[in-house]
């Protein structure tokens, strides 16, 4: 996916943040929700850091540096997740009701304080309903290629952030209060949960070519099939049946939190054709999924 060289950008969504010193304070029950979605992310329970909330994070913020256009997306990552954030939220500020408001993203490496407690390179990144924040390790999209097999490339990245976007809706429309975060399997509220944020993030891919900035000039080309390729295979890389048969050599669809990998690449192409209206995973019966 490219951006066009002469899109302008605007790289204030986005902050770098140094190495925190503490752990930050959770939002009651949000934390839990919160740790609940890193935990899909990853596959790793990691609810446990709810009792280590408190304290305070010391850690500082930063903008991003000499990200402008789209040239200067196409040559880093880190100007390419601003770009990519600036085009999530012009899309969704169009496509949500007047309540929209825009996450904050954060860029982090090895720690970083959290409304939803301390975040680690290990947790992957994640949304924080808490604080409305998005943080990313952008070390996690080389251990997307080198553990998950993904093949990589900045489609596959611009997916993972365009996943976290998708929380951030639900969150805002409500979703996440109506969750069972007891349950577990091929079919419970966590899985239904995440493949709605894949199609969240397909209906932006199925759009961002359009999606223009402030002086009308789109802020990507159009895509190419192998860049839709790139988004499939990272969606597929992170499905549960697969981490689970490379960590176990098993697959166990009752502990399914997050979605099996051809039920993430089929929620992604539905939005990617569809669009929003076409992501109500919690509409369809099991088969359906």
């Amino acid at each position: 996916m490219t951006f066009n060289d002469n899109a302008k950008i605007d790289s204030s969504k986005v902050r770098r943040r140094g190495r925190a010193t503490g752990i930050a304070a959770g939002g009651g029950g949000l934390l839990v929700i919160g740790l609940f979605i890193v935990s899909q992310l990853i596959g790793v329970d990691v609810t446990g850091l709810a009792g280590l909330a408190g304290g305070g994070d010391t850690a500082t913020d930063e903008a991003i540096q000499n990200c402008e256009t789209g040239a200067d997306a196409n040559d880093g990552l880190d100007c390419r997740l601003a770009a990519a954030s600036d085009s999530l939220d012009t899309y969704w500020s169009a496509q949500s009701s007047a309540a929209y408001v825009t996450p904050g993203v954060v860029l982090f490496d090895e720690q970083a304080g959290t409304g939803c407690g301390s975040a680690t390179s290990a947790t992957g990144p994640f949304y924080c309903p808490a604080d409305q924040t998005i943080y990313i390790d952008p070390g996690f999209y080389e251990e997307l290629r080198t553990t998950y097999g993904a093949t990589g490339g900045p489609l596959a990245e611009m997916y993972v952030i365009a996943h976290e976007w998708g929380h951030h809706i639900q969150n805002l429309s409500g979703t996440m209060d109506t969750l069972d975060q007891q349950t577990t399997g091929p079919t419970s509220d966590g899985v239904r949960l995440e493949l709605q944020a894949d199609c969240f993030a397909g209906a932006w891919a199925g759009e961002a070519s359009t999606v223009a900035d402030s002086s009308g000039t789109p802020f990507l080309e159009p895509l190419t099939t192998d860049q839709v390729a790139q988004a499939l295979s990272a969606a597929a890389a992170v499905g549960d049946d697969r981490i689970q048969e490379a960590a176990t050599g098993q697959v166990n669809p009752e502990s399914w939190t997050h979605g099996a990998s051809d039920q993430r690449q089929k929620w992604f192409t539905a939005g990617f054709e569809s669009g929003p209206a076409a992501c109500d995973t919690f509409a369809v019966g099991a088969a359906g999924l």
